[in-house]
Order: structure tokens, then C-alpha cells, then sequence
């Protein structure tokens, strides 16, 4: 479902979105649609348009922090209570039935998140393309915990630090990206992304004036172009 909402900046009319929807920031997609900065008669504000990811809700990447404070509070790796256990029963049989060997263990645990670290020598297989293998596996792991009445907690999967290099992957991107649109003028279509990569691209770009940043095409893998708009 699509929602718009408008805001002074970005950040505030997502905020104001995440509050009125009850979702958590990663759990839905924002499409920029008007940007109107201050004048002498007009107030600035940023107009949105949100795209909510139903019940597709754990396909997306932890940032290094959360790994780093969440880890610490894990004192055993191995699953605790009948869920966790059988999670990681599923997780380890699903791996091991498409032939490839693997160690699941928790890794953090958060307040409805739980992430799960998976050692294989086959990790590379396991992360496939820009991570899509890990995605989909990740988001198995989720429709299973929803069939195991745990809807509500998000189960998210990494195996050799994959999701902490490829956030600092894309970080480095959008900064070159930027750089290029401001040497050619033109504007430099990225990849497709999932919502997590693409609002990262937003985010690390919001505060450079003189580029812009939206999301174009259908699906859960959208493309985000990045647009020179000089300095108005």
C-alpha cells in the first residue's frame, strides 16, 4: 500500500510517517516527490510518498552498530526455548538440503529481532549476487516464524560480516556516484536495491545540496537515481 506524507525535511515527514503507520524506519520504501525549499512567501517542506512492505518484513540489512551492541548481549550462542530452536533447526536443514554444509548460531538478541550468524564454506554461494541469496533465504526464516505464531519478531541472516560490507559498500557508492553527477551534470541511474540499500543511498546523500536522489521502478527491487540540481 502507498501513503504520502510532507514534512520540513526529509527526515521529519519520514519520521512523522513511521509514527502514524507503527513501523519501524526499514519496513517501508520513500519515494521523494516534491521538494520546496524556503522562499520570502513560502515555507520549505518535503512531500513523500511511502510504500509499505506488507508482510515482507526482514529482508533488510543490520548496520555495524546494531551488530556490535547486540552481540554483546548475547551470552549463548546456542538457541534458547522451543522457538529458537526449532528456527535454527529449519535454518540449518533448509541450507543443508539445497547441499551445502552449515553451523547456524544466534548471534544478537533484540527486542522482537533476532540475528542468526551462519558458518559455511560455502558462504558465497549462501550470499549469491548483491546478497540475494541471503535475502531469500532470510526471508524463509521469517515466513517460518510467523507459521510458529512469531510474526512480530524479524530474523536476520549473515554470514562472513556480509551485511556490514555491504552497507559500507554502498555508503562508498553513493559519495562517488554524487561525485561523478556533479562533474557531468547528468543524472546516474544505480542498481536495483532492496528498501533497506535504497533508503541507505537516500540517507547518506540527503544532506548534499546540490544532488538529489529518487527511487524509480515496480517491485521490491527498485533502482535509485541520482540527479545533479545545483545550487538554487
Amino acid at each position: 500500500m502507498t501513503y504520502e506524507y510532507e514534512g520540513k525535511t526529509e527526515k521529519e515527514a519520514i519520521e512523522i510517517a513511521a509514527n502514524e503507520l507503527g513501523l519501524e524506519r526499514d519496513q517501508f520504501d520513500v519515494e521523494i516527490l516534491e521538494t520546496q525549499k524556503n522562499s520570502l512567501f513560502k515555507k520549505g517542506y518535503v512531500k513523500i510518498r511511502v510504500h509499505t512492505l506488507d508482510n515482507v518484513k526482514a529482508n533488510n540489512f543490520e548496520n555495524k552498530n546494531h551488530e556490535e551492541k547486540f552481540s554483546r548481549l548475547v551470552a549463548d550462542p546456542l538457541p534458547q526455548g522451543e522457538f529458537e530452536q526449532k528456527l535454527i533447526e529449519f535454518i540449518t536443514q533448509m541450507i543443508e538440503k539445497m547441499g551445502y554444509s552449515v553451523k547456524a548460531m544466534i548471534s544478537y538478541r533484540e527486542d522482537k529481532k533476532i540475528g542468526i550468524k551462519l558458518e559455511s564454506s560455502n558462504s558465497s554461494i549462501l550470499i549469491g549476487r548483491k546478497g540475494k541469496n541471503l535475502d531469500a533465504l532470510q526471508l524463509l526464516a521469517n515466513i517460518y516464524a510467523g507459521r510458529l505464531g512469531h510474526e512480530e519478531v524479524r530474523i536476520i541472516l549473515d554470514t562472513e560480516n556480509y551485511r556490514i560490507r555491504r552497507e559500507e559498500s554502498l555508503v562508498r557508492l553513493a559519495y562517488t556516484t554524487a561525485d561523478k553527477v556533479r562533474s557531468t551534470r547528468n543524472s546516474i541511474l544505480l542498481e536495483p536495491m532492496n528498501p533497506f540499500e535504497r533508503r541507505l543511498i537516500h540517507t547518506t546523500l540527503n544532506d548534499i545540496p546540490d544532488v538529489e536522489t529518487k527511487s524509480e521502478g515496480d517491485g521490491l527491487y527498485k533502482q535509485v537515481r541520482v540527479i545533479y540540481k545545483g545550487i538554487r
